[in-house]
């Protein structure tokens, strides 16, 4: 009886110092999610705070709306192409780095520092490079006889740049996640392949991916997650333009929400893409809980 009073002394005593917390966060979290998930089914009057009940018509609205449209298949294109890209070159990147060599600690700092930088500072170092008239990219373009290129202002190559800036920013991320992930392989596994007469391929496909295979699959998740929320460096380095060829999906949402207070509309183009990102992360989370279905 005594031991179960102390079990329950305990657990209210977790409870108290837990509750306030999870309390915050719920309100944080859900309540917005909840709100935002009414609302799309709204029209909502932002000035007068008049409400009316529209059922599916703002999702109706924003699934053939072409802006949207396009912003969701930039997303699509712009979450992919550097999440591959990010987990590709940092695994790389951590199988250069694999072992000691003289000056590791050094080309290791200089590898993250770009991780270090805030978005708005990385996106107006990148400006400035790819100024058109003074940015270094066309500068030593010129120098070589080469055309400029537009790289922010041309429609086929505007979002492209951007993936470069993201990939420049956050393979550091993936470097580092990668790099743990080497460590806490055994070095008798590599020792033991080697006496095998294993090849350094054979030991790669065979013995080290597969072993990193979950770090990798977390990696994909994270950054799909946060790549598919890109925000500030579209903002900060074209606007969305030019036209629509670098618009996304959370510059959509806050243009509409922002700037044209179309609060049903917004929440209708949130929702979307919250389903899409969730769908996204079960398919990963699926892959690392079931290793025999990949």
């Amino acid at each position: 009886m005594k031991s179960t009073g102390k079990t329950r002394g305990k657990a209210l005593f977790y409870w108290s110092i837990l509750l306030p917390a999870l309390i915050v966060m719920l309100w944080l979290t859900l309540y917005p999610m909840i709100t935002v998930f009414l609302t799309s089914f709204q029209n909502y009057n932002y000035i007068s705070g008049r409400r009316s009940w529209i059922g599916l018509g703002n999702y109706r609205n924003i699934l053939t709306d072409r802006v949207f449209l396009t912003s969701f298949w930039n997303t699509i294109v712009f979450c992919f192409s550097t999440t591959f890209l990010e987990v590709f070159l940092g695994t790389v990147l951590a199988l250069v780095f694999y072992g000691n060599f003289r000056g590791k600690s050094v080309f290791t700092i200089l590898l993250i520092l770009p991780m270090m930088l805030s978005t708005m500072v990385v996106s107006a170092i990148w400006k400035t490079l790819f100024h058109y008239d003074i940015g270094l990219l066309n500068t030593i373009l010129s120098s070589l006889g080469l055309a400029r290129v537009g790289w922010l202002i041309d429609p086929h190559l505007a979002l492209w740049s951007i993936v470069l800036v993201d990939v420049w920013q956050w393979t550091p991320f993936a470097f580092i996640v990668m790099q743990a992930g080497l460590s806490s392989i055994p070095q008798e596994v590599f020792e033991a392949s080697v006496v095998d007469g294993a090849s350094y391929r054979q030991r790669l496909f065979r013995i080290t991916l597969p072993i990193l295979r979950d770090q990798i699959l977390i990696l994909c998740l994270l950054r799909t997650i946060d790549t598919f929320k890109i925000f500030a460096k579209v903002f900060a380095l074209t606007g969305g333009g030019p036209g629509n060829a670098t618009e996304t999906t959370s510059l959509f949402v806050y243009r509409e929400a922002f700037q044209y207070f179309n609060l049903g509309r917004s929440s209708a183009a949130s929702m979307i893409t919250l389903s899409a990102v969730v769908l996204m992360s079960v398919f990963y989370l699926r892959k690392m809980l079931n290793p025999k279905e990949a």
